[in-house]
């Protein structure tokens, strides 16, 4: 969460290179963090929330700012937030009318996730260094839009079978 910031404001003054070496400093310590946390058993509630949450901010601050300097189409920009909208606002209607839950995320949602995460790495190297390429990004952000439908909809279906049971049953 500390990093988003940062950033933010090197993507927005063109610093792709730092921009790069901030993502990989997220990536290293994330992944270090997750290690250390299944290794020692240092799991906790507030962790399992801000940890996903962390993941999240940055990836969707990323997208906004992308939008915004140009770096990411709009159509691209709208479906990655509408999506996540979409399941904050279905979380706390199910949280609201049904009662506590945990969530955890598909296998399509991890699929999109590591996409999105591809798709700016890609997007920024390309600012940066004209590598992998255009077209080559262009393809990741179909991809990308492609597994945003498909996990909203999967979050949706999911989700709402879940309360109708829950319902049933209370």
């Amino acid at each position: 969460m500390i990093l988003v910031a940062p950033l933010v404001i090197l993507l927005l003054q063109g610093q792709y290179q730092w921009v790069l070496l901030l993502f990989f400093t997220a990536g290293l310590t994330d992944g270090l963090d997750g290690f250390l946390a299944k290794r020692y058993e240092w799991r906790s509630r507030l962790g399992g929330v801000l940890d996903p949450l962390a993941d999240k901010l940055l990836l969707v601050t990323s997208f906004v700012t992308l939008g915004y300097i140009g770096l990411a189409p709009v159509w691209l920009l709208v479906a990655v937030v509408a999506r996540d909208l979409i399941i904050i606002a279905g979380a706390t209607a199910y949280r609201v009318f049904i009662g506590e839950f945990d969530a955890s995320p598909t296998r399509v949602s991890k699929a999109n996730s590591a996409l999105q995460l591809l798709y700016v790495l890609s997007a920024v190297a390309d600012a940066a260094y004209a590598v992998p390429g255009r077209p080559v990004v262009e393809v990741i952000g179909y991809a990308v839009l492609a597994t945003t439908v498909f996990s909203g909809i999967d979050y949706m279906v999911t989700w709402g079978q879940r309360a109708l049971m829950a319902r049933r049953a209370g």
